[in-house]
């Protein structure tokens, strides 16, 4: 079944946070400890979600219904804020559309520079799509536990 991009909508938010909770749990359990996964995928909805919605940041990969996968895009901050794809559709090429598609986006706002705070198994997937690592770090996650990160950067070809 083909994969089809659309704008994220403030509805889909609840079916984005439960598909990136299950997408960590899954993804990021070879880089992390049980503990740091379950304060991790414990935590709400961040506020920032609907914002980054109504400035049309979010875009959404569908699969026949079901949502295979989203990007978010915080427009004001020139940041990558989330790639996630569900799990059992991994390998379909589903995150580097919705990265392209974000990249895209950003161009279109004017947007010369990205930058994202990448989870440790995130790393290769965004080298591949032409990120650059700047520097290991501790990302604050909101739900007051630091998660051992890298901070990356692209520099957006502008046509």
């Amino acid at each position: 079944m083909p994969i089809t991009l659309r704008p994220a909508l403030p509805l889909d938010i609840d079916a984005l946070w439960a598909l990136r909770t299950v997408a960590v749990r899954v993804s990021c359990a070879t880089h992390y400890a049980p503990e740091q996964i379950t304060v991790w995928t414990a935590s709400p909805v961040p506020p920032a979600y609907a914002a980054m919605l109504a400035a049309g940041g979010g875009i959404v990969a569908m699969q026949g219904e079901a949502i295979a996968g989203y990007a978010m895009l915080d427009v004001d901050k020139h940041e990558v804020d989330a790639v996630f794809v569900d799990p059992a559709r991994a390998g379909l090429g589903i995150g580097k559309r919705l990265l392209a598609a974000l990249e895209q986006l950003a161009r279109g706002r004017g947007i010369a520079r990205l930058h994202l705070s990448a989870s440790l198994n995130a790393v290769p997937f965004y080298r591949a799509a032409g990120f650059i690592s700047l520097r290991e770090e501790a990302y604050a996650h909101p739900s007051g536990i630091s998660l051992a990160s890298v901070a990356m950067e692209k520099q957006l070809v502008t046509a």
